[in-house]
């Protein structure tokens, strides 16, 4: 018996034309998501972040 796969965002049955969501509507709220930033990936800091970061070593 195949496992019945849910939407990530709502938890509706998937639909295969848009898959892994149910909907048009999901898959483009999840692509908004992206684009404002709300998903983030672990990375190097750049060299703003860098910048504003406490020196390491000694001053002396």
């Amino acid at each position: 018996m195949p496992h019945k796969r849910h939407c990530p965002l709502c938890a509706n049955p998937i639909d295969p034309e848009f898959r892994p969501f149910c909907s048009r509507g999901c898959r483009d709220r999840d692509l908004l998501s992206w684009f404002g930033e709300q998903y983030r990936t672990p990375g190097r800091p750049t060299d703003e972040e860098a910048d504003s970061l406490p020196a390491s070593g000694n001053d002396d």
